[in-house]
């Protein structure tokens, strides 16, 4: 009975810590800023501001994710050497969207820090998969990547349609959520552009209950 005790015990307070640090690595972590301009049920309209990202489409989420890491690990004319502040992985790529949004580094003596979320969806050509820069950078003055499959994009002002949700981001919860969003919006006459695309903003390590993920779709301003 003291031995169950100590080991619950011993969980509650493993889980206590998983969630303090989720918490600060949140606290901690820049975020792509937005304003919210309306809701429909338990979706939010949201404007974004202009902003420049680097990005690749891979046959699979772990490609994508190592062409992106390479660009922020130094592949890019600035030399910027970009050390990941948080444990970032794809532990079952094919099956998760975790990334793990946290890059912290040096340019010229600047540091860097690549904001969340971190996009992904899939595509015909594969799986689209982006990490934004800090506002302070724009397409003239982000350092060009040196690696073929990956490049800079100048994301213009937007309007998302966005549905949040917590526990692990499979493919089947991301889809399922994705219907969702998509059945309110056309439930409420809203037009939307392009397809549906996950943004995550925790790490692998991040307690399911306390997970920040989001379903997005681009509004049609027409």
């Amino acid at each position: 009975m003291v031995r169950l005790r100590t080991v619950a015990g011993g969980l509650a307070g493993l889980a206590a810590a998983a969630g303090a640090w989720t918490l600060y690595q949140r606290s901690v972590t820049d975020t792509v800023p937005y304003t919210t301009v309306a809701s429909v049920d338990d979706v939010e309209l949201r404007r974004y501001p202009a902003a420049v990202a680097v990005e690749t489409v891979a046959p699979s989420r772990s490609d994508a994710f190592r062409r992106l890491f390479g660009y922020i690990s130094g592949e890019n004319e600035g030399d910027a050497e970009i050390a990941m502040a948080a444990p970032v992985e794809v532990a079952d790529p094919e099956a998760s969207t975790d990334t793990g949004p946290r890059a912290v580094g040096r340019s010229g003596g600047r540091t860097i820090s690549v904001t969340a979320p971190v996009e992904a969806v899939r595509t015909e050509a594969g799986v689209r998969m982006a990490f934004f820069l800090p506002a302070e950078y724009d397409y003239e003055s982000a350092p060009l990547p040196t690696a073929d499959a990956v490049e800079l994009v100048a994301v213009p002002e937007r309007t998302l349609a966005v549905r949040r949700f917590r526990w692990r981001p499979t493919d089947e919860r991301v889809a399922r959520e994705a219907d969702r969003l998509t059945a309110t919006l056309e439930r409420a006459g809203v037009p939307v552009s392009g397809d549906p695309f996950f943004m995550g903003y925790d790490g692998p390590g991040a307690l399911p209950m306390l997970r920040r993920n989001e379903v997005a779709v681009v509004v049609d301003a027409d």
